[in-house]
């Protein structure tokens, strides 16, 4: 009894670990072949049986009989006295199995022991953990805000595994509370010096698409498939949807009537802007539904260079572009192309690039970003509407402008 009793002293904190009776003894079992080598020198002439159901484990050393005084290696050899009292009839030649308890191995052997099997449950733990999570990467999940640090929020499942939510994950107005749930998904598991690293992302565009996943089951059942999803996060997003099946309008069935299907996901992702559009093969159709809600004149298109010149009315102008130049630019990442805005009936205008020599190439990018890449796009603009959607000063902007005046005026 006296190796089950130390058995037990070393697994009682198992229940805590969840870790079933059957593994914990083969650890155990590894443990203790450690432990043997770093006393005998070897392990290989030793019998380990275990036996989960009872909790028991008995060790046994073989070593054979030599006459007295030929030990050679106390390991592997025992002398025929010392043989006889274990049991009076051995012979020179016959092999002896005896007993190791474990208290034989000293009370330093055995707190290292300790030591050792909860490093390798831990080891266990984590590699479980690291399976178990690393085939959810790309899945929702949810867990609770257990701490809140200024680049990170750290979440614990109802397992208690920590699941870190990045500042840089996370939606802009995202604002959580200790002990309040919070959905993701699972973007990347990394081990890291045997302990699992679980990074959970709010603003990949997969969660947007699990989310649809979730809330509308024609896309659940798979009779509406996801072809593409942009995303800026917490501002906007684009998604293609199509369907096998002609009776279904996919757009319809992901909206629902007055957008009562979409409002949860919309919710969800703090008030982003949400735009379903029909996917086609058809790429000039496709522009024009990825440019709405703008109405196109007409379009030139590049196949090969994957451009396309969009011409469109000047009220339309706005729209085609959007808040910050969300639209475009999604529409741009939907389709693959780089699409250029035209305003139809202007028959005079100036690309910014060709001012190089006069403004600063930070500056024409900083109003590409919001969609305005022509002379007259840029006049066209309120100054402080200009201040707000880009990083330029206003002294600046007006520098610009009077630069773009002059071309005109001359």
């Amino acid at each position: 009894m006296e190796n089950i009793a130390l058995i037990e002293s070393f697994s009682e904190f198992k229940d805590d670990k969840l870790i079933d009776r059957v593994t914990l003894m083969a650890i155990l079992e590894d443990v203790f072949r450690n432990a043997l080598k770093k006393k005998y020198g070897e392990d290989d002439n030793f019998d380990i049986i275990v036996n989960p159901d009872k909790g028991d484990l008995e060790i046994w050393r073989n070593r054979i009989v030599v006459a007295d005084g030929e030990v050679e290696d106390s390991n592997r050899e025992i002398s025929l006295s010392q043989a006889r009292k274990i049991e009076p009839d051995f012979e020179v030649g016959e092999d002896v199995s005896e007993e190791v308890k474990l208290v034989d191995l000293g009370r330093r052997a055995i707190l290292a022991l300790r030591q050792n099997l909860i490093s390798k449950i831990h080891e266990h733990d984590n590699t479980n953990i690291y399976k178990q999570f690393k085939d959810l990467e790309g899945e929702i999940y949810t867990a609770e805000v257990h701490h809140i640090r200024h680049r990170a929020i750290i979440l614990l499942d109802d397992e208690g595994n920590e699941i870190v939510l990045p500042k840089d994950r996370q939606i802009p107005s995202d604002f959580f509370r200790k002990g309040e749930n919070v959905r993701g998904i699972i973007e990347s598991v990394e081990l890291k010096g045997n302990k699992p690293t679980i990074i959970m992302s709010r603003t990949a565009p997969g969660f947007l698409e699990k989310l649809f996943e979730q809330e509308i089951p024609e896309v659940f059942d798979g009779l509406i498939t996801i072809k593409k999803v942009v995303r800026v996060p917490g501002e906007k997003a684009k998604v293609a949807v199509d369907s096998y099946d002609d009776r279904i309008d996919p757009v319809g069935a992901c909206v629902g009537m007055k957008g009562s299907r979409i409002h949860s996901i919309v919710r969800e992702l703090g008030n982003e802007n949400i735009d379903v559009i029909n996917f086609t093969n058809n790429e000039q159709l496709f522009i024009t539904r990825a440019l709405s809600p703008a109405k196109i004149t007409s379009i030139k298109m590049d196949e090969e260079a994957k451009t396309a010149e969009v011409m469109l009315k000047p009220e339309e102008v706005s729209k085609a572009i959007g808040r910050g130049g969300h639209n475009i630019r999604l529409a741009g990442q939907l389709t693959g192309y780089e699409i250029d805005v035209y305003r139809e009936g202007v028959e005079e205008d100036v690309e910014l690039k060709e001012f190089t020599d006069e403004i600063e190439d930070w500056v024409i990018a900083e109003f590409s970003k919001i969609g305005l890449d022509t002379a007259k796009a840029v006049l066209e603009q309120d100054v402080d509407d200009l201040v707000r959607r880009t990083d330029l000063e206003e002294e600046t902007i007006k520098d610009v402008m009077a630069v773009l005046r002059s071309e005109f005026e001359e």
